[in-house]
């Protein structure tokens, strides 16, 4: 479990105006409000909820 890749997300925009499942695919993945940062494991589905707000987010490996 320890040589799992690591991502690290950090929301740049805010979701106030955007589609429902995009603010909740933002809270799924941990963040919520600019600037909070959250380090998640690196899978499929990580990287589609990533695909779904990559307009809102900055990511970067660990």
């Amino acid at each position: 479990m320890a040589n799992q890749k690591m991502l690290r997300v950090t929301q740049v925009k805010s979701a106030i105006g955007r589609k429902y499942d995009q603010e909740q695919t933002l809270k799924s993945l941990g963040l919520g409000r600019i600037g909070k940062t959250h380090d998640i494991v690196d899978n499929e589905s990580v990287r589609g909820m990533i695909f779904k707000v990559k307009h809102l987010i900055t990511v970067e490996e660990l």
